[in-house]
């Protein structure tokens, strides 16, 4: 005669599996229940996808657990039950039965009962029912721990584009992108690639763990011809189970990782680049969820990099206007005063007859009058250089060297250019003698006083044996400071060189 049913005073032990919406919390109240329930010794819960979700095994268990499962050794007997969860299509049978026609999300193992006995039908009957209980809590972890992978992609998005639209160079832009990537998906780097002149693709920054050089990363390119390229050119996902063994990979750096993928930074018909997210070789592949919510995030962190770029853009259009409108007012009304003023004086000075005194401080104001024009003319020319962009002229790496004194003399030097410098000057003295600008500046810096600094440039000058070139005078009203130089107060430091590129004059 059957005894009374084992399930209503265990009931409470059943339904407790369901009370935590964590997945692996949640798993681990399954295989201790069932152990529980059973009187088992051991309890293991297996995946049916290894890695899924980021889980493997669920409690230690007997080894060969699995493989014995359903057999009857030594009295011993080992039983595993399947555990099915509704794909979220309505294709569960809703009744209950373990055995319905939802996705085996993995499988129950018991063996070996405390009190030597062998499984019964009554502990089946309350595993099966245990099972379709557990479906249920797994189906309901897994939606929360979407729903909060969901959370933390909208949130990381989010956090992106505010970084994005509030400031920075498009290095930094790119690097907060990757960054902020390589955390939300858990991989060991975020890289970003950009299509190259040549027609492939180069990685141009790169966010790694803590313990990582990035600088073996960046720089990599992917040439021409390689499998994965059209699919990355074309603005097409790329998914990687294996960087190290997929053959459409062929950087060197794919051995160093595992799973991966590639997402197309495109928003607007506009490719910017690649995202790429690689794991460690041995880390559990990316689910759906993972993937779907990574590439989410790439079209909205690709339309924040456009609309960044745009706000840039716009400001620096505007400093250009603003630029423009001071070296339109600084030449229409400042230079042309002062050369009205500078033929007022000369004519004063005509009229001077038979005093000499006047004549030469009239002719002292005229030559003061003359150095302020071509001060204001090469502010002007400042003015029109591009703010964040390297000078290509000879003129605005003068400028830049300059600029780049100020910040230590507390004062920007003079500069003076006589001659057309760009036209005249070849590359190769223009590169000596911004190096020896850089030379003199320094030592300019170092002395003792230093209230003013002179620099000209004269691509009219005639060097002593009679050849045109170029000379570079640096002067400074400061003590001695440099003792190799034989320096004084008020020292004026000249290099000179032939325009076709001799030896130095």
């Amino acid at each position: 005669m059957a005894g009374p049913s084992p399930l209503p005073p265990r009931l409470e032990a059943v339904l407790g599996i369901g009370s935590d919406l964590e997945l692996r919390t949640t798993l681990q109240h399954i295989v201790d229940s069932a152990a529980e329930l059973t009187g088992a010794r051991y309890a293991a819960f297996g995946m049916t996808d290894p890695g899924q979700e980021g889980l493997v095994e669920i409690r230690g268990a007997d080894p060969g657990l699995a493989e014995r499962a359903g057999a009857d050794e030594q009295g011993v007997t080992v039983i595993d039950v399947p555990i099915h969860v509704d794909d979220g299509d309505g294709n569960g049978d809703g009744d209950g039965d373990s055995d319905g026609d939802g996705e085996e999300f993995g499988r129950l193992y018991l063996g070996e009962k405390l009190d030597g006995t062998r499984f019964t039908d009554a502990d089946r009957q309350l595993l099966r029912v245990l099972a379709a209980q557990a479906g249920i809590a797994i189906g309901n972890a897994r939606l929360y721990e979407t729903a909060r992978q969901r959370e933390r992609w909208i949130e990381g998005a989010a956090a992106v584009t505010t970084a994005l639209l509030t400031g920075g160079a498009d290095d930094d832009a790119l690097m907060t992108v990757a960054h902020r990537a390589r955390l939300l998906a858990d991989a060991a780097a975020g890289v970003i690639l950009q299509p190259t002149d040549t027609g492939g693709m180069e990685v141009v920054t790169a966010s790694t763990l803590d313990d990582e050089d990035p600088g073996d990363i960046v720089g990599t390119t992917i040439t021409p011809g390689s499998p994965v390229l059209a699919q990355l050119l074309g603005g097409e996902p790329v998914f990687v189970d294996d960087a190290a063994t997929d053959p459409r990979l062929t950087t060197p750096a794919r051995y160093r990782f595992g799973p991966g993928m590639l997402l197309p930074l495109q928003a607007e018909g506009r490719l910017i680049g690649t995202l790429a997210l690689p794991r460690r070789r041995g880390d559990r592949p990316y689910t759906d969820v993972e993937r779907l919510l990574a590439t989410q995030f790439a079209s909205q962190a690709a339309l924040a990099l456009v609309l960044a770029d745009a706000r840039r853009r716009r400001a620096r259009l505007a400093v250009y206007e603003d630029r423009d409108r001071i070296a339109r007012d600084l030449h229409d009304l400042v230079v042309q005063r002062l050369f009205a003023t500078g033929m007022m004086l000369e004519s004063a000075q005509r009229r001077a007859v038979g005093d000499d005194d006047v004549r030469e401080i009239l002719g002292h104001a005229v030559d003061e009058l003359q150095a302020t024009v071509q001060e204001v003319r090469t502010t002007i020319f400042a003015l029109q250089q591009p703010p964040a962009d390297a000078p290509t002229t000879l003129r605005g790496k003068v400028l830049r060297e300059a600029a780049g004194a100020a910040a230590t003399l507390g004062r920007r030097p003079s500069v003076h250019f006589t001659g057309p410098v760009e036209h005249r000057v070849p590359y190769p003295v223009a590169a000596r003698l911004l190096a020896a600008l850089r030379h003199a500046l320094a030592v300019a810096v170092r002395r003792p006083a230093v209230t003013r600094v002179e620099i000209t440039v004269d691509a009219t000058a005639v060097l002593p044996d009679g050849r045109d070139g170029v000379r570079l005078t640096v002067y400074d009203d400061g003590g001695s400071g440099d003792a190799t130089t034989g320096a004084g107060p008020g020292t004026t430091v000249i290099w000179q060189a032939p325009l076709e590129n001799g030896t130095l004059g």
